[in-house]
């Protein structure tokens, strides 16, 4: 029996001894370099039409071009399931939106519209045009523009455009 009892103790001490984390393992697993890679923004239709029209018409007022910013339509695209879930149009969480621009693209400034309902590009642009508020955002002093446009449960668009200044 003493031999039997000797051997389980052996065994036992040997396991936790062999199965033991060393130092030299977990400095590994802190110090992996993890990269995520981005897919890049694949835009419909519409969300390039209004990304034209207003460029449109910052032209018409004298005022340059907005490039389309990939991160800032994918906060829009977020914030349009956001406000399709809660059926609301909103402004909820901008300052998690303005932050993580900021952070991710260096923003200096961040403003947005949003909308819905409306059927078309032209509509949605309109509208913000004869907004004072969403017409600023528009002539604004911004150099960037993330767009989304998503379709709700009940088939209505919403819109979320994204104005950033780097």
């Amino acid at each position: 029996m003493k031999n039997l009892t000797y051997c389980f103790w052996f065994f036992a001490v040997s396991a936790l001894t062999l199965t033991s984390c060393s130092k030299d393992n977990l400095d590994e697993m802190e110090t992996a370099n993890l990269s995520v890679k981005v897919a890049p923004v694949s835009y419909t239709s519409i969300e390039t039409e209004i990304l034209d029209l207003v460029n449109a018409y910052r032209d018409q007022n004298g005022i340059s071009q907005l490039q389309l910013l990939d991160e800032g339509s994918r906060q829009a695209a977020e914030h349009n399931v956001h406000m399709i879930e809660n059926d609301e149009v909103c402004h909820d969480n901008f300052t998690s939106r303005y932050t993580a621009l900021v952070n991710s693209e260096q923003a200096k400034a961040v403003s947005e519209n949003v909308a819905f309902g409306y059927s078309s590009a032209e509509a949605v642009v309109n509208a913000w045009i004869k907004s004072n508020s969403h017409k600023e955002n528009m002539i604004g002093d911004h150099t960037h523009f993330g767009i989304s446009v998503k379709e709700g449960k009940d088939g209505r668009l919403y819109f979320t455009n994204i104005f950033v200044r780097k």
